[in-house]
């Protein structure tokens, strides 16, 4: 089905696997092409309650594959054609996203990480905002999310200097979620992905957009917005199961209705 990436169905959650291991998954137009899809694809099944973006080999990603660029390369158009429509998109599905950061991910890569709702990151990775080094500024959601998630200052400096992130590092700023070492990686990551998909989607789904409104929001505004989801979400089947639930002191099982 693709050729640059891996996309698999596993208990309801959909394994999106980056998979140009000896290009480190950096980016070409196909996997571009292939991602979008890929994500378009998770967005519509039913049956999918959460999504896991990861790399195959040794890194997550490493941004930009540049044998693709040239000097007569137009990168903003690069941007508003390739890049940014994923990052939209990974902003606007109702479901969880999680990056499990098996390894660097570095430039757009790293900027991918930033995108996803979780961040779970094997001990042996590491994060790079590689812009810097050849002359660039971050890009593809960089310069929204990663302050929004270490602060200011920090994101500057990470921006400026471009040193690289530990995941122990990563961990303290508030980057990943969770560091699994490379012995639980698969376990703990699949053990996340289905916690996430046992839950309520849709109520994930509109916490998701609520937050996202709010960064740009008033008060006003975002009270009236929790008020509308919070009448979206009592009218779930979700929600009546949660209540029925602790009603019969029960786990809910929850459809993601």
């Amino acid at each position: 089905m693709f050729n640059t990436i891996l996309y698999e169905i596993k208990d309801s959650v959909a394994w999106i696997t980056l998979n140009r291991p000896e290009k480190l998954n950096s980016f070409n137009e196909a996997m571009h092409t292939e991602l979008q899809e890929a994500l378009q694809s998770a967005e519509n099944d039913k049956n999918i309650r959460a999504i896991v973006l990861t790399g195959a080999g040794r890194a997550f990603s490493a941004g930009q594959d540049l044998s693709e660029v040239d000097n007569s390369t137009d990168y903003g158009g690069l941007l508003r054609s390739r890049y940014n429509p994923i990052i939209q998109k990974m902003s606007e599905i109702g479901k969880p996203i999680i990056a499990a950061v098996n390894g660097t991910a570095a430039g757009a890569g790293f900027s991918l990480a930033l995108a996803a709702d979780f961040r779970l990151v094997s001990e042996k990775a590491s994060f790079l905002n590689a812009f810097v080094h050849i002359g660039l500024v971050p890009d593809s959601g960089n310069t929204y999310y990663l302050p929004r998630i270490v602060g200011h200052a920090k994101a500057l400096e990470l921006m400026v200097l471009g040193e690289k992130v530990s995941a122990a590092e990563a961990e303290r700023l508030g980057l990943a979620t969770k560091v699994i070492t490379v012995e639980d990686w698969e376990s703990d990551v699949s053990a996340f992905a289905g916690r996430l998909a046992s839950m309520p989607t849709k109520a994930i789904g509109l916490m998701k957009e609520g937050v996202i409104r709010s960064w740009n929001s008033t008060l006003e505004n975002v009270l009236e917005g929790e008020a509308h989801a919070q009448s979206l979400a009592g009218l779930s089947t979700d929600h009546q199961e949660g209540v029925q639930a602790f009603l019969e002191k029960r786990q809910p099982l929850f459809t993601g209705d």
